[in-house]
């Protein structure tokens, strides 16, 4: 079906809605305009105490329901939100409700890596079922098995494709894809093999969170561009010490590009001062004013790679086909 069509017929289709959280209502108006569908009415309002009351001001009776909400910053905030989201719709009398998190909190916490510790990445899962979510859209998750950890079905896309058109744009010369942690090595080789570059692999040695200390370079960089591919930037230590690791090892410049733009603490400062050239996200998380303000950082939009699958979860065809 033609794209002119086929947003013509979801336009029309009474049994289909998109409604968003406050954690990034820009991207889900961007949504709503690639998709060619209104924003879905609702009121967010909070008691003096902080506690929040959500309201839905539209029928979505046996609606195809999709709630777009990253769980960024402040992560608990816009999770409960989300929850309180989905039970309105649940109590709503929704048809099915599908949950969009561009950004998936507490992804990091997904195994028991130390004793007498909770895996968070699973108890989230399990307050999104509990509340009544039908489906869920992920973008580019910490650890592909998570979505092992829910019991209704998941799709999960990746944000490579925008980044790859961009840095195909650049044309960056003598190009090394570069992991920066060896549980990112799947998510760079693809990159790389979508590049058609060689790949890179940085030791990473973690002595706290958010403290890391990089050790060794695995590849050859010598006289290279680097571009390290990562799916979340937090405080910017562990991307600022492996741009040093490379460019110590006879890299000529660093680029870097990251899904999730977290940039906590003093994350921006560290990009400012450090010797990156550039770094690219996307758009899953809003930016603060200081990090849009920067001019080493640019985003890039993910709004038509979630519409489309938007589209093709209600539509009923296959998501796959956006991987590439």
């Amino acid at each position: 079906m033609p794209e002119r069509k086929r947003h013509q017929k979801l336009a029309e289709d009474r049994r289909f809605k998109i409604f968003s959280g406050t954690a990034n209502r820009a991207l889900s108006e961007e949504i709503c305009k690639h998709i060619g569908v209104p924003l879905g009415e609702t009121k967010t309002q909070r008691f003096a105490d902080g506690e929040i009351y959500f309201q839905l001001l539209e029928n979505v009776r046996g609606v195809d329901v999709f709630i777009v909400q990253p769980t960024c910053n402040p992560v608990d905030q816009h999770l409960v939100e989300l929850l309180i989201m989905i039970d309105a719709l649940k109590r709503a009398s929704a048809g099915r409700i599908t949950t969009v998190v561009p950004y998936y909190g507490y992804a990091r916490q997904d195994r028991k890596d130390r004793p007498r510790v909770a895996i968070s990445s699973k108890l989230v899962a399990d307050l999104l079922t509990t509340a009544g979510a039908n489906r869920a859209l992920f973008m580019d998750l910490h650890a592909a098995q998570i979505q092992g950890f829910f019991n209704i079905p998941v799709d999960h896309l990746f944000a490579s494709p925008v980044m790859v058109s961009y840095f195909k744009e650049l044309n960056l010369p003598n190009l090394v894809v570069v992991s920066p942690d060896a549980g990112g090595v799947e998510r760079a080789r693809f990159f790389a093999t979508k590049m058609g570059v060689p790949l890179a692999i940085v030791d990473k040695r973690r002595t706290d969170i958010n403290v890391t200390e990089v050790m060794h370079v695995i590849g050859d960089v010598k006289g290279s561009t680097c571009l390290i591919i990562d799916d979340i930037i937090d405080t910017a230590g562990t991307l600022v010490k492996t741009v040093d690791a490379l460019l110590e090892k006879g890299a000529t410049k660093v680029y870097a590009g990251a899904s999730h733009a977290v940039l906590s603490g003093p994350a921006v400062e560290r990009i400012a001062k450090s010797r990156l050239v550039e770094v690219v996200v996307t758009d899953s998380i809003p930016l603060s004013e200081e990090a849009q303000a920067l001019p080493k950082i640019k985003v890039r939009s993910i709004a038509g790679l979630l519409g489309a699958a938007i589209e093709s979860i209600h539509m009923e065809t296959s998501v796959s086909t956006l991987f590439s």
